[in-house]
């Protein structure tokens, strides 16, 4: 199974985290735990594991289920980023890079071929979450 990226961030958290705490990163380092409040973690979780559980139970999933399920996550996802209730904390970059290589490998996962997936509806398997994707 794929790791959700907030497990990532909480390694990387903890590692920073560490770092400070050993001399290696600078005080100045120690506010980048502030990228990921537990809010957001906690939220993202939530999205992620309902998504896993949707996928869990389509079986061989149609490209309309597949599709549907994808633009649910996305949806949810919308919404946790654009949740002002987490300081400002959302997804940036590496963050949505993660988030859609996690629904990727979800839906593989799950016996989706992605490639062919998104080649039916004449895009890249790159672009499956663009039509509803915020972040």
């Amino acid at each position: 199974m794929a790791n959700r990226p907030p497990e990532n961030w909480r390694a990387w958290m903890a590692e920073v985290a560490r770092d400070v705490e050993a001399g290696i990163l600078g005080p100045e380092c120690a506010g980048a735990v502030e990228m990921y409040p537990e809010s957001l973690l906690k939220a993202t979780d939530s999205v992620l594991e309902a998504f896993e559980a949707e996928m869990r139970v389509l079986v061989e999933p149609s490209d309309e289920e597949a599709f549907g399920a994808v633009e649910r996550v996305v949806l949810a996802l919308n919404a946790v980023d654009g949740d002002a209730g987490h300081g400002g904390a959302g997804y940036c970059t590496e963050e949505r890079e993660q988030l859609c290589e996690y629904i990727d490998l979800t839906l593989g996962e799950h016996g989706v071929d992605v490639a062919a997936l998104a080649a039916r509806r004449g895009i890249n398997r790159a672009e499956i979450t663009d039509a509803w994707r915020d972040w």
